[in-house]
């Protein structure tokens, strides 16, 4: 699998997952433009190991929650790389600018939220198109239970966002089939080196345990190579076929049932681990 002469945006490049994903992509041959909102330190660092990797890209900053920054940041791609092949839809603004309750959420940290991710890939589709070639690919990261379930309730504004998002990739999808551009969405699950490790210790504690208790059947935690993997996966010539779907990386978290408690369900234990 290669991405040789692509050119490839992705949006929170400079850390966590995104960081993976830029890697990755290098990695496998593609040119990436890397962006970055406050961390410049951050995202400096992943271009050298970006350039390290044999390949090469650029840095350029923007807040997408504002349009006329989204249209800068498209202009830059289009002046250096003159074309586009691979958009991912990474960012996301800090944890606190939108976490709150249903009941008590501002409207103003709401609408952070939903211009963040819906409103976000909306402009940037619109923007990537003139310049994207035909066969291209592009990638909204997603939470796919944020937007399913209401128990994380301060996750109410990004859950909604992140629903949005979803069904835009559908949208999308259709939209753009004729110029075989796919359109997709990858949902991870509870992953190391990424917002995760913002949290207090304690939680990160009891979130690490949880999963590798068996809530993830595969044991561990993500990493954002495991998401790069997946990223560059719907970015080859061999996913073509692959379009409007949400892709979820995580282990196999998703696939547990939250109505039993685990020993019910018989979950195989750890490797090593007695019965």
């Amino acid at each position: 699998m290669t991405l040789k002469g692509k050119y490839a945006l992705v949006t929170g490049g400079s850390r966590g997952i995104g960081r993976g994903i830029v890697l990755k992509l290098a990695q496998s041959g593609a040119k990436v433009a890397v962006h970055y909102y406050q961390k410049e330190d951050q995202a400096k660092a992943t271009l050298e190991k970006l350039r390290a990797a044999g390949t090469d890209g650029f840095l350029v900053q923007a807040d997408v929650c504002k349009p006329e920054e989204i249209r800068r940041m498209f202009a830059h791609v289009k002046s250096e790389f003159g074309a586009l092949d691979i958009f991912v839809n990474n960012a996301r603004p800090e944890v606190p600018t939108f976490y709150d309750g249903p009941m008590t959420i501002s409207l103003d940290m709401f609408d952070f939220a939903m211009d963040s991710q819906a409103k976000a890939f909306l402009v940037a589709v619109r923007e990537a198109l003139p310049m994207m070639r035909d066969g291209g690919r592009i990638i909204a990261m997603t939470y796919a239970p944020g937007g399913r379930f209401g128990s994380w309730q301060p996750w109410v504004a990004m859950g909604a966002a992140k629903a949005a998002l979803e069904v835009l990739c559908r949208y999308f999808a259709v939209a753009l089939a004729p110029r075989q551009i796919t359109v997709n969405a990858v949902s991870p699950g509870w992953t190391d080196d990424s917002v995760f490790n913002t949290l207090p210790q304690a939680a990160q504690s009891m979130i690490r345990n949880w999963h590798e208790a068996g809530w993830t059947p595969m044991r561990r935690l993500g990493t954002p190579a495991d998401l790069g993997n997946a990223v560059a996966l719907l970015c080859s010539s061999e996913a073509n076929w692959i379009t409007g779907q949400i892709l979820d990386v995580d282990g196999g978290a998703a696939l547990m049932d939250a109505h039993l408690p685990l020993e019910i369900q018989q979950i195989p234990p750890k490797q090593g681990q007695a019965a």
